[in-house]
């Protein structure tokens, strides 16, 4: 009978399309085992639910639940940024913020929680009527006026349900972005995210503030060999930008002009 622990293995082996033979290659056991293990013939020490849960590329959360279900204790933990030992992330967090003015840059959660911002983001954000705090998808799909200051909105809901699909797919499915992806792509004129689009090299974000457009493409950092649960789901975005007229502005607001 298939047990709880082999349900999830199972689970996780097919949400990252491998075959028995394929996880047992890379874990360095049998595909045999890999099969006793799913079907509760056998029971996993420590160390084969750590290492599998390395080799299926499995998101901290559920590496726990994975020790859970046979038995064992959780392995990670979510520690608050105000900790001790988080403080070389803080400090490269700040560098990393502020080494990108006089253009915009913030820190997100999985949920894209707006956890810190630079001073332009800051100011960009409250023009928008966002802040710390903030959910940027769910402001952008709940708001339509929020929405609306985007003048290639259907353009960057399809990437943007897209991108959240993708996300959803690699921690092994997440209901709220799946909710949220759906939501986007329906405002994009999809029933459905349209995974195969994508003759474009960047998709920028033309932001209208007042009488001026903002247009803005982002890229992504992530904090690498992290074992923290929360610090594991953080990105660090950093939006650049995509014309010269765009660059002039946010200099020139920088410059307090």
């Amino acid at each position: 009978m298939t047990t709880q622990f082999g349900g999830l293995l199972r689970e996780w082996r097919e949400t990252r399309r491998l075959s028995q033979l394929d996880l047992g290659l890379s874990a360095n056991v049998s595909a045999r085992h890999i099969s006793f293990l799913e079907t509760g013939r056998a029971r996993p020490s420590r160390a084969m639910v750590l290492n599998l849960g390395t080799v299926l590329d499995v998101p901290r959360g559920s590496r726990n639940a994975l020790l859970h279900a046979a038995g064992f204790a959780p392995n990670y933990r979510a520690r608050g940024l105000e900790e001790a030992e988080m403080a070389p992330v803080r400090a490269a967090l700040d560098w990393m913020l502020e080494r990108h003015m006089p253009y915009p840059a913030f820190a997100l959660d999985r949920h894209w929680k707006i956890l810190q911002a630079n001073a332009m983001a800051q100011m960009l954000l409250a023009q928008m009527g966002l802040g710390e705090g903030a959910s940027l998808i769910e402001a952008l799909v709940e708001d339509p006026g929020l929405a609306a200051i985007i003048e290639n909105w259907q353009e960057v809901a399809q990437h943007l349900a897209q991108r959240l699909s993708t996300e959803s797919a690699h921690v092994g499915g997440d209901a709220w972005l799946d909710q949220m992806a759906a939501k986007l792509a329906a405002q994009a004129g999809r029933a459905t995210p349209d995974l195969t689009s994508g003759s474009q090299a960047i998709v920028p974000t033309k932001y209208r503030l007042g009488e001026t457009t903002l247009s803005l493409f982002s890229t992504m950092s992530q904090f690498s060999t992290t074992e923290d649960i929360a610090l594991a789901d953080w990105r660090i975005e950093h939006l650049f930008p995509a014309d010269e007229a765009t660059r002039q502005v946010l200099e020139g607001f920088a410059a307090g002009g």
